[in-house]
């Protein structure tokens, strides 16, 4: 298979592919309201998928320094993706039930550590073939710890030193939390500068946009393109920099929806973008920080 293989499946794809070996098939189903992404699994799932927990395989424990959902360990990720059968050279497949929201943090993770790693467009609801109950074993896999690219990630820190420059910042979560907040957030409103932009934007019936259509939302958004829509931008182009406009950061409630809009905006062939990962459950949780209401 090409190298360039994602960031989008076709459920059609998917089931040509199925069981083809070197390919992993991730559920990443995650619920806010407290129900069990598990239950769901186990009691239906696309068959040979594995089961990925948020809170446990793509997270570190939360901490009002780091947020709900930290960055793990590379070498707990390591074996978390070794437990699941993912290796240095699986192609991996990630789906949930909310068109992306969700599934999208193990795609960045994935992408932004070299792998090769598609969202199934749709997800599960989109899946017209049969479901299982039954659980796949998955031999042990060799995933190598590699650190989290400092060029992928921003600090609270950087955002502070830099509120009123000309950086794009994307606020992923409801247009209510973003000027209101909810019960969930510690504090009301947003990062001051931020703009609204809902990870659901980015769906038409629970699939994504075209990336011409994509193209489109995110310019509007202020993000600078300057590839064809679907070519994926390399960071940390020297040769490009001066194309590429303001800076982009994207963030939500904890670090997980918001990687649906990066990576809308690789579908539609704008630059990579920098995930915020301690987002506002960090930035509400520090009464010293500045903020928003709109």
């Amino acid at each position: 298979m090409p190298n360039n293989f994602g960031p989008v499946v076709s459920v059609e794809w998917l089931s040509s592919n199925l069981g083809t070996d070197g390919l992993a098939l991730v559920d990443c189903r995650w619920y806010l309201d407290g129900r069990s992404g598990r239950a769901a699994y186990e009691f239906g799932h696309i068959p040979t998928a594995v089961f990925a927990d948020i809170d446990t395989d793509l997270a570190a424990p939360a901490s009002l320094q780091g947020g709900r959902h930290p960055l793990p360990d590379p070498v707990d990720f390591a074996a978390a993706m070794s437990r699941l059968g993912i290796g240095d050279e699986t192609r991996v497949v990630v789906y949930d039930d909310v068109g992306g929201v969700i599934a999208g943090r193990l795609w960045w993770m994935l992408d932004v550590l070299g792998g090769r790693v598609a969202l199934l467009d749709g997800g599960i609801d989109a899946w017209t073939y049969p479901t299982t109950t039954v659980v796949s074993p998955r031999r042990l896999a060799k995933f190598t710890p590699r650190s989290w690219p400092a060029s992928r990630v921003i600090t609270k820190s950087q955002i502070l030193s830099a509120i009123g420059s000309d950086r794009v910042i994307l606020d992923a979560r409801s247009a209510q939390r973003y000027a209101q907040g909810s019960v969930i957030d510690a504090r009301p409103g947003h990062i001051p500068g931020a703009v609204s932009a809902p990870a659901v934007d980015n769906l038409v019936d629970g699939r994504l946009r075209s990336p011409e259509d994509l193209a489109t939302h995110y310019t509007d958004l202020g993000v600078t393109a300057f590839a064809e829509p679907g070519v994926a931008c390399t960071a940390g182009d020297g040769a490009l920099a001066d194309q590429r406009g303001p800076e982009v950061v994207a963030y939500c409630g904890s670090g997980v929806s918001a990687c649906l809009n990066l990576l809308s905006m690789r579908r539609a062939g704008l630059p990579d973008a920098k995930l915020y990962v301690g987002s506002w459950s960090e930035w509400g949780a520090d009464e010293s920080l500045p903020i928003e209401t709109d």
